[in-house]
């Protein structure tokens, strides 16, 4: 966690003894996640006091645990793992990622360039829609398209030398 910005924060799992002592619906025990995000504070339920950005930073930070004890997760979804998050913290997530991949498939749905362009394949999803219904189409990216997208994640509706030369940077960089 401390790496994905939240520094001086932490995770606690909480496991209270059924009343009874009987076999519940989820075991024996009743289990609350806490989360410290902010040094000198205490630790309170994730559901309360998450943000979707450190949600996904905590979730992040979970599997990449996980995967250092054990390598037997053989694909991980990650939809918008990088939401609420810029800058440095954005980079570090994308090389998280990347060691994740390292021992599974990782899938990961990102808008973000610094994480997008870690990436060992880069796939373009589009919607289309006659009115009636809604398509989805996938596509791979290969050299130049994936160079432009990126410039287009960089740059938004004006793709310039300048976007691209950057897009190019990040892809020889990675």
């Amino acid at each position: 966690m401390h790496t994905l910005g939240m520094t001086g924060g932490y995770f606690q799992v909480e496991l209270t003894p059924q009343a009874d002592g009987h076999l519940a619906e989820h075991g024996f025990e009743d289990i609350m996640f806490k989360v410290c995000t902010n040094p000198g504070h205490g630790a309170y339920p994730l559901h309360k006091i998450a943000s979707g950005g450190e949600l996904s930073r905590i979730s992040l930070a979970i599997q990449v645990t996980t995967m250092q004890a054990h390598d037997t997760i053989p694909i991980i979804v990650f939809d918008e793992v990088d939401v609420g998050i810029g800058g440095a913290t954005t980079e570090i997530v994308g090389r998280l990622l990347k060691q994740l991949g390292q021992n599974a498939q990782v899938l990961c749905v990102t808008h973000l360039p610094q994480v997008a362009s870690q990436a060992d394949q880069h796939l373009y999803i589009s919607k289309s829609t006659d009115g009636l219904s809604t398509h989805t189409q996938i596509t791979p990216l290969k050299s130049n398209a994936r160079v432009h997208e990126i410039a287009r994640m960089l740059g938004g509706l004006t793709v310039t030398e300048h976007t691209i030369a950057h897009a190019k940077e990040m892809l020889e960089t990675e």
